[in-house]
């Protein structure tokens, strides 16, 4: 196997292993709304899942593990698309806030504040801010 492909290998694990956290934020309630559904489809086509990985993920989103991302922007990005899906349908059940609060920790974000930082990423989605907006006032909430 070359380099190349070795890193296309691992580029395509860590994007199944961030689709099937968000599968299984989405399934959470048992249910996957309509809104769900097309947001889902619309981060698949993005991060370059197939519609047999997606049927894949669909049926089984444990079989991939969430692979934390190295950089702090990088952890951002998948909070802020964590936190659209548990925010599309408009319903926040404790389910899924449990599940997205586990999700970020296995992301990297520190227990002890995840709570914290869970509001402000909700409150930021809330308000329909877009990933850039996002990012900056994550990184800048404290100051």
């Amino acid at each position: 196997m070359s380099f190349s492909e070795l890193f296309d290998s691992e580029f395509k694990q860590r994007n199944k292993g961030h689709f099937s956290a968000i599968v299984r934020v989405a399934l959470a309630d048992g249910i996957v709304y309509p809104e769900e559904k097309a947001f889902l489809d619309k981060l698949a086509a993005r991060l370059e899942i197939t519609e047999s990985e997606y049927e894949e993920i669909l049926s089984d989103p444990l079989k991939y593990p969430i692979n934390p991302p190295y950089s702090y922007v990088q952890r951002l990005e998948r909070l802020y698309d964590l936190t659209r899906m548990v925010h599309v349908d408009h319903h926040l059940e404790d389910k899924q806030e449990v599940l997205l609060k586990k999700i970020s920790v296995a992301l990297g974000f520190t227990p002890s504040n995840v709570d914290y930082i869970i509001a402000k990423a909700l409150s930021l989605v809330d308000n329909k801010v877009d990933a850039d907006t996002f990012i900056y006032e994550m990184q800048h909430m404290h100051k």
